[in-house]
């Protein structure tokens, strides 16, 4: 079931998606082209239960009912901001009869903004906001191939973040900072552990990207 409160802001973000410029190979560029606007017609038409009863009528009997497909728009966008971002990058593409590992390099920033991504009316986000930022703690690296590797993390160790915990426990959002959290960011392999900096930690070949809301 496709439906909206308001059809002229369906499509519309809390920041303007057309000032966007991202770099390929970006985690940007991926969640742009995961949000993008889509035209469905053909065989991907919608089937739209208005235009079939405006065309057979309400009373007609189901079996003998001729339903009618349209042309439709569709974007994926987020409607209510999560407490922590989970990002997971597809890291693997079919090679013949194969799955082959994808092991290019994914830029992602220490903060990250997601209105460009979110609808205008996001539900957790205060009204004249046009940002909401995350700040990065986390990520799993995975090295290896699709049949064998080894997973490790980097993980950011920081003071307790209490706006988080306002959002976890209560869904209330207040005003943060919007610079990255400060902390130790540290290299763990199994029973290893080691600090590491922060450009280590931003040129490592993410799978899994987590990050906790700021704003």
């Amino acid at each position: 079931e496709v439906s909206t409160d308001d059809p002229e802001t369906a499509f519309c973000t809390l920041a303007n998606r057309e000032e966007l410029n991202p770099e390929e190979d970006s985690i940007h560029h991926c969640l742009y082209q995961f949000t993008c606007n889509e035209t469905l017609t053909e065989t991907n038409k919608l089937l739209c239960d208005v235009c079939t009863q405006r065309h057979c009528g309400p009373k007609n009997n189901l079996s003998e009912r001729k339903y009618v497909y349209t042309n439709a728009k569709k974007q994926m966008l987020i409607s209510l901001a999560p407490p922590v971002l989970t990002l997971h990058l597809k890291r693997f593409q079919q090679a013949g009869f194969n799955l082959q590992k994808v092991n290019r390099h994914i830029k992602f920033p220490e903060v990250i903004d997601l209105a460009p991504f979110c609808t205008a009316k996001c539900k957790n986000v205060a009204e004249g906001n046009t940002k909401v930022l995350y700040s990065l703690y986390g990520v799993v690296e995975h090295s290896g191939t699709m049949r064998s590797g080894h997973y490790t993390a980097y993980v950011k160790m920081r003071a307790m973040n209490n706006h988080l915990s306002d959002l976890v426990l209560r869904g209330q959002s207040q005003a943060s900072k919007t610079e990255p959290v400060k902390g130790q960011w540290f290299h763990i392999s199994d029973t290893h552990v080691q600090p590491v900096s922060v450009s280590k930690v931003l040129s490592s070949q993410a799978y899994l990207l987590f990050y906790e809301r700021l704003l």
